[in-house]
């Protein structure tokens, strides 16, 4: 069994990501015990699918990975994202979401470790994940899910805010 254990974010505002990798599926933990969602994720072939959190609050995982590319939806139709990503044995550069509000993905692996990031200076999230035999395209999956839960958590607290402030 392979395992990856990083962080997407800062210190104060991100995610931790632990998983085990068994050849076919991740499962495992984004955020912590409390602030967090179960993670699992399967590799059929040249399909990807898996769930991000439960039923309420959570997202699916749909699309298409190869050694060359990542094609894959998070969440539903109405309320989700595209993720479209080329990738080498070293990189990852794609885009999370739109073309408009969306997110640039700039990826590399040094070694066992990924980094990067994911969004633009102010608005992105660092990408610092340590990969154990787990393929660099389910790495940068499993990246772009705790982002997403990160950026839906935050995006939730805004509203909330607002709502009390209103």
């Amino acid at each position: 069994m392979s395992d990856l254990d990083g962080r997407i974010g800062g210190i104060r505002v991100g995610y931790d990501l632990n998983a085990d990798w068994n050849g076919t599926q991740l499962s495992g933990r984004i955020g912590g015990t409390f602030e967090g969602k179960d993670i699992r994720l399967t590799l059929n072939g040249n399909r990807v699918g898996g769930r991000v959190g439960g039923h309420i609050g959570g997202f699916d995982a749909d699309g298409g990975l190869s050694a060359t590319e990542l094609r894959v939806r998070l969440g539903g139709v109405a309320l989700g994202d595209d993720v479209r990503a080329t990738l080498t044995d070293t990189s990852a550069e794609g885009r999370f979401s739109g073309r408009i509000d969306g997110k640039d993905l700039r990826l590399k692996l040094k070694g066992n470790r990924l980094h990067g990031r994911i969004g633009g200076v102010l608005n992105g999230k660092d990408v610092n994940v340590k990969v154990d035999g787990v393929p660099l395209g389910v790495v940068v999956l499993a990246a772009l899910c705790a982002y997403k839960a990160l950026e839906d958590h935050e995006n939730a607290e805004e509203r909330a805010e607002e709502q009390r402030n209103s």
